[in-house]
């Protein structure tokens, strides 16, 4: 008789940390992941914002972190590697809060995405600090929180010195 291993509830949820941590595949599309997991946050972030509303946007991003945190730590301990670089819910997370500080536009949302890579990607301080002395899930989630607040602030402060001078 054939043993069957590696099948029950556990499987299942590593599973689906799996799915999320790579973001339904974008973490496994060649050259650049991070740069996939956001650019595949846009849309998403753009609909829950136009149909729904900022607050849900909000409101997602804070249970996606909270989600990624567990969806990171199942998978990096699984892959046997601190910070895969196919995890890329943190840039989906990262994407959406920085999305939070403008309305649904698509230029903005445009800078949005610039600024944030730019963040992720140089790692200003306390970025850099984050990224490197907190671990698991949590240190794979907050950098790119981090960084999408640096680049929020960027975005909006961009906003408001453009309606202002135009």
């Amino acid at each position: 008789m054939k043993r069957i291993e590696n099948i029950g509830p556990s499987k299942n949820l590593n599973n689906t940390a799996r799915i999320l941590a790579i973001w339904f595949g974008a973490g496994s599309l060649p050259k650049a992941p991070g740069t996939w997991g956001s650019i595949f946050a846009l849309p998403i972030g753009y609909a829950i914002a136009f149909w729904g509303n900022v607050e849900l946007l909000a409101t997602i991003a804070i249970l996606m972190f909270i989600v990624g945190i567990w969806a990171s730590n199942v998978t990096s301990n699984e892959m046997g590697v601190t910070d895969p670089s196919e995890i890329v819910i943190d840039e989906v997370v990262g994407q959406w809060i920085t999305l939070l500080a403008v309305p649904p536009n698509i230029i903005l949302y445009f800078f949005g995405f610039i600024l944030f890579r730019l963040f992720d990607i140089y790692k200003p301080w306390p970025i850099s600090w984050a990224d490197k002395n907190i671990k698991g899930g949590l240190g794979i989630m907050l950098d790119d929180a981090i960084a999408a607040i640096y680049a929020g602030i960027f975005l909006l402060v961009g906003q408001i010195i453009y309606q202002n001078y135009t």
